[in-house]
């Protein structure tokens, strides 16, 4: 065979692998483990001290976290705005069941979280940890079941994630703002304001949005509030629609789309990866049981694998008895257990809070166990529900 033929085989499958829809989950997790034997090899002490090499102002750790994020949060918010004006949730009977269960999906695990470190008012700062849904882990698990999982219970489950996503977002800008500079908080409204004025003006070029969006990002930066939140801000800005009498079909072709499609492939496998190996990294050297039933791990693992179950079932069944809702077309009670359990895989949004509650080392690597040992554990318990009560085309 030549190298050639060769050479066009190995493209072909690793362009298959990049638009297949669980590929940016597969990635993450390799990404996690590959950050975990890392920090416990030999080379933990170079990877620990690189993270914390500056970089002009920031260190890696910080670029990554702040300004990195901030383009992964852009496609959150973007996804948020489509999906609520043009999609999924573009309608109040599309919304309830989703946003009823992402409720409760945030509700119980924080209840949860709080039971377990009530009596510790420092550790309560991260009652929101075990919130969050990671949205390409939980897609990424359920997507491998193929056609044996209805297609109604997968958007389903992007529904819940991007409600919650936005739920997340909430949370961070109203608990994990520290001191505000008002200066700089009032030179990002007046960014701000001049974006909105692109939109109501029907600007479509999206250059000036994006010239904008990064001296949004650093007046955010310096205002205090968390610098990935401008990426959310600027993305509620970028018009979804062209300007009035385009012919519906040529939507797509609008600046949200156009900068959605864009971004998509470079957060899934650059920027969350980057995310993931620079935070997930845990040294288990010293580490003793103590410390699995430490409050604070347990709180989080228990938020994300019981907290999340019953919020996310409970609140579906809750609704579907009540007569307010219906399952997902097709989906069973066991289907959507094992859908509710995936909920529970908190990585991202959840590492991201943790680093936001808590600054001690120590403290934030407990969370990471914490984080680890509940998305794991419903990881595996949501794959097998959907493995044993799912039919191929069923």
């Amino acid at each position: 065979m030549s190298s050639t033929a060769s050479k066009g085989r190995i493209q072909s499958t690793l362009r298959h692998f990049l638009d297949k829809e669980a590929s940016g989950g597969i990635v993450l997790m390799i990404v996690a483990v590959l950050a975990i034997i890392t920090a416990n090899s030999p080379v933990a002490e170079d990877y620990f001290h690189a993270l914390h090499v500056y970089i002009g102002p920031l260190s890696l750790q910080h670029w990554i976290n702040d300004a990195l994020m901030a383009v992964f949060f852009l496609l959150v918010g973007l996804e948020i705005k489509r999906e609520m004006l043009d999609g999924q949730l573009s309608s109040w009977s599309r919304r309830i069941l989703p946003g009823a269960a992402a409720a409760g999906g945030m509700l119980f695990p924080a209840l949860l979280f709080v039971f377990f470190n009530r009596q510790d008012p420092s550790a309560l700062r991260g009652w929101a940890i075990p919130t969050a849904t990671d949205i390409a882990f939980a897609l990424g698990v359920i997507s491998l079941f193929g056609s044996r999982v209805p297609a109604s219970l997968k958007i389903f489950l992007a529904a819940l994630a991007i409600i919650d996503d936005l739920g997340a977002v909430i949370v961070i800008a109203t608990f994990y703002t520290e001191d505000l500079n008002l200066m700089a908080l009032a030179g990002a409204a007046i960014v701000l304001g001049n974006l909105i004025i692109f939109n109501r003006m029907k600007v479509t070029a999206l250059w000036p949005y994006l010239v904008l969006g990064a001296a949004l990002w650093v007046l955010v930066f310096a205002s205090g509030v968390h610098a990935t939140l401008a990426g959310v801000m600027l993305a509620l800005t970028i018009p979804l629609k062209l300007t009035p009498g385009t012919p519906e079909a040529t939507h797509a072709e609008s600046p949200l789309h156009k900068l959605e499609h864009s971004l998509h492939k470079p957060v899934a496998f650059i920027v969350v990866p980057a995310f993931g190996f620079a935070n997930a990294g845990v040294s288990f050297a010293g580490v003793t049981a103590d410390v699995f039933a430490e409050p604070l791990t347990m709180g989080v693992a228990a938020g994300l694998l019981f907290g999340k179950l019953v919020g996310v079932l409970g609140t579906v069944a809750l609704l579907v008895k009540l007569g307010l809702a219906d399952l997902p077309a097709k989906a069973s009670w066991g289907q959507m257990m094992g859908t509710a359990l995936l909920c529970g895989i908190g990585f991202t949004m959840s590492l991201f809070i943790g680093l936001l509650a808590f600054n001690d080392p120590v403290v934030q690597d407990n969370v990471k166990i914490g984080i680890l040992m509940g998305s794991v554990v419903a990881g595996i318990l949501g794959s097998i529900c959907l493995m044993v009560f799912s039919r191929r085309g069923g």
